[in-house]
């Protein structure tokens, strides 16, 4: 299978957050997509084990049956510290089988290179970006490319999310009914 791995806190799950998984199996043809519920910083909230948006991805993947999408638990299970190439490497281990490609936002992108084994990544498994507002992906891509053209950087047509969780939960705190934008 062709499998897309994309991870990330979810805090929490919302329509771009969808828009991003349908692009994903029904327009850049990946089989199926991992969503992997990322362990959140300590730096923001400590008591967050992350259980509970991983429950809350379960919830949320099951009103969606059309998506072709598991969420895992894989790195709240994992030892810190929580690199992304450990979690491709146990899936790899786990599904020998399977092909990934970690799916990342053009953010990202730009700070790809401070991951680590990075150049690991964009070689072994390679990455798929869907757009962000304010970054250019052609831009970056090509800088990466210059460094070692043997990166695997595919640059997705997808619908540009002008969401993020932090306007949620700011929208939530404040009082603001924000369920229309859930996942």
């Amino acid at each position: 299978m062709n499998v897309a791995v994309y991870s990330g806190s979810f805090n929490p799950l919302h329509k771009g957050h969808l828009a991003i998984l349908r692009h994903l199996t029904e327009v850049a043809g990946y089989d199926c997509v991992y969503l992997i519920v990322t362990p959140q910083s300590p730096f923001k909230d400590a008591n967050d084990t992350g259980k509970e948006r991983y429950e809350a991805a379960l919830a949320a993947l099951r009103r969606h049956p059309e998506v072709r999408a598991r969420a895992l638990d894989i790195e709240l299970r994992m030892d810190p510290p929580h690199y992304t190439v450990r979690t491709l490497e146990a899936l790899q281990a786990k599904e020998p089988a399977n092909r990934f490609t970690l799916v990342v936002g053009a953010d990202n992108l730009e700070s790809f290179p401070r991951w680590k084994d990075y150049g690991r990544i964009l070689r072994e498994w390679g990455i798929a970006v869907f757009p962000r507002k304010g970054y250019h992906r052609g831009h970056l891509k090509a800088r990466l490319l210059r460094e070692d053209p043997s990166y695997r950087i595919r640059l997705l047509k997808a619908p540009l999310v002008t969401i993020s969780s932090t306007e949620i939960r700011e929208g939530i705190a404040a009082g603001r009914d924000m369920s229309s934008w859930l996942m």
